[in-house]
């Protein structure tokens, strides 16, 4: 099945300004299997690294669910499976809302330990399926056809519902898909934002033939570098937005792109669910393309 964009009813947003509201609609997207998640989730990376930070994480994330980002990244190396606790803590009674994507270590995912790590993960979570488990990145004594194999396993005794990778490129992907199983592969994980579109010369129209959405990390860059672009705020004022907003609704222009941004407060959690209203302008993105141009020829796959 084609993954498309569909609509949900409208959630409601409730800005900063006291006691104004927003309204907006939660776009989402259809994973090969028809499974529907939205196009804008909730990052956790540095998250569970600090137990003074811990409920302010959960507020954050608990928010985020509520305002319609339904979606939880997180992967058991983040704080070496802290995040995975603080997102166990912040879909606690409300798990059927929720859409968990974790992560293993490439050194996890032979047929022997990828098991052993799902079960840490779940513990972790407090789950008893992840909805879907992506292979972190790829090493080279990763061997695809048994971290595939031991993924089909994991999703026909129930423990998965579905799995993917992460920092795949075009060649990795093709590579996967040549093996028994590859092409039940849901989605690809990699970094995509203003300052990194290398994604765009091949491996966006390859994921968008091969009907295998992408999943954006840091789409609003690292650090704070990209935000304080000249040209990201005059854009942001013309649209009363932050440059954060901004950034986020370029990267939610593609179709078949699943933004996850990290919120670790309550403040930009609610500036990121605001990102969904915006509609770049064709001036916009004229500007943004002169200040961060495409790639004219094949670079390496970025990765954080």
């Amino acid at each position: 099945m084609k993954a498309k964009s569909r609509r949900r009813p409208h959630v409601t947003l409730l800005s900063c300004d006291y006691g104004q509201e927003y309204e907006y609609e939660m776009k989402t997207i259809t994973l090969p299997d028809g499974e529907r998640i939205p196009v804008l989730g909730q990052g956790t990376w540095r998250m569970g690294e600090n137990t003074r930070a811990h409920k302010d994480e959960v507020a954050a994330l608990r928010l985020g669910i509520e305002l319609g980002m339904t979606l939880i990244d997180t992967a058991e190396m983040y704080g070496e499976g802290g995040a995975e606790k603080v997102v166990a803590d912040a879909i606690e009674d409300q798990r059927d809302r929720v859409f968990v994507v974790t992560k293993v270590y490439p050194h996890n995912a032979s047929r022997t330990e990828l098991p052993k790590a799902c079960e840490r993960s779940l513990k972790r979570l407090r789950i008893d399926a992840i909805d879907l488990y992506l292979l972190h990145w790829r090493e080279r004594y990763t061997c695809l056809m048994e971290t595939v194999g031991a993924f089909e396993k994991l999703r026909t005794t129930g423990k998965i519902k579905r799995w993917g990778v992460s920092n795949f490129d075009v060649d990795d992907m093709e590579e996967l898909l040549s093996i028994d199983n590859g092409t039940n592969c849901a989605a690809n994980q990699v970094l995509y934002n203003l300052e990194n579109r290398e994604i765009e010369f091949d491996l966006l129209q390859w994921s968008q033939k091969n009907e295998i959405p992408i999943m954006a990390y840091s789409p609003v860059g690292h650090g704070r570098g990209l935000l304080e672009s000249a040209t990201l705020k005059k854009i942001a004022k013309r649209h009363d937005a932050t440059t954060s907003q901004i950034a986020l609704a370029w990267v939610l222009r593609q179709p078949d792109v699943i933004a996850i941004p990290k919120a670790s407060d309550e403040k930009h959690v609610r500036d990121n669910a605001r990102s969904i209203e915006i509609k770049l302008t064709n001036e916009d993105l004229a500007d943004l393309d002169r200040e961060f141009p495409m790639p004219k020829s094949k670079k390496s796959l970025p990765t954080l």
